[in-house]
Order: C-alpha cells, then sequence, then structure tokens
C-alpha cells in the first residue's frame, strides 16, 4: 500500500487526491488530506465572497472526492515552524504534496501602509469569510470614503462588499459579526484605483458587471481615462475578456447623470499609483497617488503629477505570495517551492517523496479550474516513483503516530459535526447555516457538537444589537 499525504484541503490539494485514487496504474493507494483549519474546502469556504453561491457551490464536487474511502480528511494539524515538520512527515507518509497556496498578500512598500485603517484586501476577505485567523480584526467602517488599490477579481469583490446592503448578504453564511458590522458601516463612497489604464484591468467581465446591478449604487467612470488609454481607441489587438471589461467601463462612462443613482458610489480610477497614506492621530485620512501614463511598452510612468483621495479605510488587493514552509526549498524571487513537474528539487536535483501542485508549485496565477490540470500532472509524476517510494518503510497507522506526537486530527466525521452546528446558529439566528468564526467555536463544534441537546457557544456570533439591519 502507498500512503501519500495532501497538505492542504483546498482544490489542489483535492484535485490531486482525486487524480491519485482515480489512476488504475498503482493499486492500493490511500490519501491522507491534512488541513490547519478543521474546515476542509480552502478557498472555496474562506475566499469566495458570501453572495457568490454559484461558485461556492463547488464545495459540492470537493465533498465529493473528501468522501471517498480511499481518502482520509484529517483537519487542525499544522505543518510548518509550529507543527510538523518535511522530514517528519517523510516518516509517516511514502510521499508528501504540499497544496498550500500563496497566503500572504503582496504590500504596496509605500509610506503610512501600516497607519491604522490601511489593511491588506487578504485580511478583509478572511474576516467577512470567517476565516478563524480573523475573528479578532476590526476594519474602519465608520467614514464615508474608503480607498481599494488594485484591478483584479478581489479589489471587485472587496469593492461589492463594502456597498452591498446588509439584507442582501443576510441569506448568505455570512459571519454574523461581519453581517452586523457592515449593516453599521458608514461606507458611502468607494475609489477602486489601478494605476495602469481599463483596458489592462484583470477582472472577470462577469464580476465587473455585478457592481453595475447593485442597488442604489451607482458606478461612475471618467471618460478621461479612457481617451488616456490608446488601447480603447482601437480594441481589437486585445484579448476577448479586455475587450468586454472595456465595453461595460465605457458604458458607465457614458451614462447620463442621474443614471442609476443612489446613496452609494463605487469610482472606478485608472492611471493612478499610490505614493503615500496620510493619516493624522496614527488614523488613515487620505491616499495620496501620482497621475501616470502609458509609456508605450504596456507599462505606465510618473507624470509628476499628484492627487489626494480622502479615506477613512485603505485595502490594498495588488496579489498574493506564497510563504516559506520550513524545511522545504523555497524561490523567494518567485513565491514558489522549486520544482520539474512537481516533483520538490532540493539543491537541483528532485527529492524523492516530496512534491508541490497549486498555487506554492505555479504562483497566484488562473482561477479555481486551474488547479485541475496542475494536480494532474504532479500525481502524474508521483505515480512514475510510486515503485521506488513504496520501498521505503514508513509508519504502519499515520493517524496514531500523529496522535502520539500530540496532534488531535479533527476526522470527517468532526467536519459533519461543524456543519450542524452551523446550521443550528443560523436557525437561532433566523437565518441560513452561519459560519462560525473562531478556533474555539470550531474545534468545539468538531469534537462536541454532535453531542445529544445542542452545540458549543458560538460566542459572538449569535449576538446581534437591537435594531441592527440584520
Amino acid at each position: 500500500m502507498l500512503r501519500v499525504a495532501v497538505v492542504g484541503a483546498g482544490p489542489s490539494g483535492v484535485y490531486t487526491a482525486q487524480a491519485l485514487v482515480g489512476q488504475n496504474t498503482v493499486p492500493g493507494i490511500r490519501v491522507d488530506v491534512l488541513d490547519r483549519l478543521p474546515c476542509p474546502y480552502g478557498l472555496v469556504r474562506y475566499g469566495v465572497a458570501p453572495d457568490h453561491e454559484k461558485i461556492k457551490s463547488l464545495q459540492g464536487s470537493l465533498r465529493t472526492v473528501l468522501e471517498d474511502e480511499r481518502i482520509t480528511f484529517l483537519g487542525d494539524v499544522e505543518v510548518g515552524a509550529r507543527g510538523l515538520t518535511p522530514a517528519r512527515l517523510l516518516e509517516l507518509y511514502h510521499a508528501v504534496v504540499y497544496c498550500v497556496g500563496a497566503a500572504r498578500d503582496r504590500r504596496l512598500g509605500v509610506p503610512g501602509e501600516d497607519l491604522d485603517g490601511s489593511f491588506s484586501a487578504t485580511g478583509f476577505v478572511s474576516w467577512y469569510s470567517a476565516h478563524p485567523d480573523a475573528a479578532s480584526e476590526r476594519f474602519g467602517l465608520d467614514r464615508p470614503g474608503a480607498v481599494v488599490i488594485g484591478a483584479g477579481n478581489v479589489a471587485v469583490d472587496v469593492t461589492r462588499l463594502l456597498v452591498r446592503r446588509a439584507a442582501e448578504l443576510r441569506p448568505t453564511d455570512i459571519p454574523q459579526g461581519a453581517l452586523t458590522a457592515l449593516a453599521a458601516s458608514g461606507v458611502r463612497d468607494v475609489h477602486m484605483v489601478a494605476r495602469r489604464g481599463p483596458a489592462q484591468a484583470r477582472f472577470t467581465t462577469k464580476e465587473l458587471r455585478e457592481l453595475g446591478t447593485l442597488p442604489g449604487t451607482r458606478v461612475l467612470v471618467d471618460p478621461a481615462d479612457l481617451a488616456a488609454d490608446p488601447a480603447c481607441a482601437d480594441p481589437s489587438g486585445l484579448p476577448a475578456v479586455n475587450r468586454r471589461n472595456l465595453e461595460v467601463v465605457r458604458a458607465w462612462a457614458t451614462a447620463a447623470p442621474g443614471d442609476g443613482a443612489g446613496p452609494r458610489s463605487v469610482r472606478l480610477r485608472f492611471f493612478l499609483r499610490p505614493v503615500e497614506i496620510l493619516g493624522t492621530g496614527g488614523r488613515v485620512t487620505a491616499v495620496r497617488f501620482e497621475r501616470t501614463e502609458p509609456d508605450g511598452t504596456g507599462g505606465v510612468r510618473g507624470t509628476g503629477r499628484y492627487e489626494e483621495i480622502a479615506a477613512g479605510l485603505v485595502l490594498r488587493a495588488v496579489g498574493y505570495r506564497g510563504v516559506p514552509l520550513p524545511g522545504l526549498p523555497f524561490d523567494a524571487a518567485r513565491g514558489t517551492v522549486p520544482h520539474a513537474a512537481g516533483r520538490v528539487l532540493r539543491d537541483g536535483s528532485a527529492s524523492p517523496g516530496e512534491y508541490v501542485a497549486g498555487w506554492i508549485k505555479r504562483g497566484p496565477s488562473g482561477v479555481i479550474g486551474t488547479n485541475r490540470p496542475c494536480a494532474k500532472e504532479t500525481a502524474a509524476s508521483l505515480l512514475a516513483d510510486a515503485a521506488a517510494l513504496a520501498r521505503r518503510p514508513v509508519a504502519p497507522d499515520p493517524v496514531a503516530a500523529l496522535r502520539a506526537l500530540g496532534h488531535e486530527p479533527v476526522p470527517w466525521s468532526g467536519w459533519l459535526a461543524i456543519e450542524r452546528a452551523e446550521a443550528a446558529l443560523g436557525d437561532a439566528l433566523g437565518r441560513g447555516p452561519v459560519k462560525i468564526q473562531d478556533w474555539e467555536g470550531l474545534r468545539g463544534a468538531a469534537r462536541e457538537g454532535d453531542r445529544p441537546g445542542g452545540i458549543p457557544d458560538p460566542g459572538s456570533d449569535i449576538r446581534n444589537p437591537a435594531g441592527s439591519d440584520v
């Protein structure tokens, strides 16, 4: 029997497990899918916006894979500096596939970035997605202006959540704490700012169009930004998605002054590069930008002209980076683990039994479906090495070995108990299932939630201040 550990229960990890057990060339494979969280599904649970039910429904297909009898889910098992080392994992398994994603956001590298009120969009997404690491986060939603820096789907998501009405979020699984805070939000004017032009933005058109469908919210675009982008004059050479994006942006730029008027606005700004986040008393008050212009090579250059946008909240959405995993080699420039077709490279040579898939393999690129061929390539490499891997002695019972090392893995039944606890929490709030937001609540639900007569105390998730619009 070949025992494989897959580290990470997001799409790349699940697709890797599926590819390993779904082949016919190497019989008897057993896969343990380990995750730091007590819950599976990775960014599908903790990165997809709560109002994107269609994308979130992918959890159903991931669930089917994890329920395969040849696959075992083991949650609340940390791998890294505070948990299992890669060397120790190789004592328990014939092969280990690391699917740990790209957990760190990129910084702007400008003065004032650490002022109160300046956050990563990653942190904001984690907060409204109920990631337990973000349970104690507090975002300044008391001021009318907000600036979102970035021109991709994450920027669109956080912008949409800032202006969407709480009544529209109530039917989703958004945690009660985030719902209550957004209901009381004073944010009314969100500037989504990009350093390049509209033709270079990386939104998907479906996500972009959603901004124009929000009740009570008007989307504003300065026609001068389109005029400044040469590609707007003749978009025929652009990829199809960029051409469609331009059509959407152009419609907003030419809309009549009263079209879509409402109490909230989203302003798409282009050709602005952040140079400083300004503040008073340690709190963000504005962002200073330099106006840019096309440089003729697809990039932009500064013009020496500046402007400021008032804001009490700044969210940077300028990409992700992989994080080094102690014990594994790491390419700091690319933010990935060096590999050849998924085989981890140490000093240029393949390291027996160590593999990578997903963003830690190829960088933060593509959509959820991109992980499938990536996982298949890595699985094919592992399967080609299977005969040699199976000759190495490993622990007869990895789960027992994990417990002996002091870990208490949350099994699939524990995850099902969390699901039941979240359904019960939603019932108590008069909502559908509501995510439990903190580590204590998740662990308590996993280990005690199936006891007769009750669920663990979910703490702040059930508190709903009287009169709030939730």
